[in-house]
C-alpha cells in the first residue's frame, strides 16, 4: 500500500508498506527496524511482538520519544504487559497497531513535528 505521493521535507517517512518490507523514503527495509524523524536504526532483532519484554524498553527510550507507535506486522498483536508498562511508567504513550496503520500514524505525527518513534516488526527472512 502506497502511503505518500509527495516527498515530505525535514523528516524520515514511510512511503510504502508491504507484507515483507517497508519502504522508507526510497529504500525498502526487509528486517525489523526503529524509526525516528531524524534517524532509522536497522536490523532491530525483534521478529514477533511476543519477544518484547521490559528489557526492550530502554533501547527505545534512548531515542527520547514522546510517543511510541509499535507496528506488529500484518496484524495487530499486543506484547507483554511489562513492555507496555515500561513506557507508561515514564509518561510516554504507546500505541500498538498493524504496520500499515503504524506507518500512517507515524507519518502524520512526524509531519506535525512530534517526537514520535515507530518500531516496525517484520517477518524473518
Amino acid at each position: 500500500m502506497d502511503l505518500s505521493l509527495e516527498r515530505p521535507e525535514g523528516y524520515l517517512y514511510v512511503r510504502r508498506v508491504g507484507a515483507q518490507g517497508i519502504t522508507l523514503i526510497d529504500r525498502e527495509l526487509t528486517a525489523s527496524f526503529l524509526l525516528a524523524p531524524d534517524k532509522a536504526i536497522e536490523n532491530w532483532p525483534v521478529t514477533d511482538a511476543n519477544m518484547l519484554d521490559a528489557s526492550h524498553v530502554q533501547e527505545l527510550l534512548v531515542l527520547k520519544p514522546e510517543l511510541v507507535v509499535l507496528g506488529t506486522g500484518a496484524r495487530q498483536s499486543f506484547p507483554a504487559a511489562e513492555f507496555m508498562a515500561g513506557f507508561l511508567r515514564k509518561n510516554i504513550g504507546i500505541e500498538v497497531m498493524d504496520n500499515a496503520a503504524a506507518a500512517r500514524t507515524y507519518n502524520l505525527l512526524a509531519d506535525e513535528g512530534r517526537r514520535v518513534i515507530a518500531a516496525f516488526i517484520l517477518p524473518p527472512g
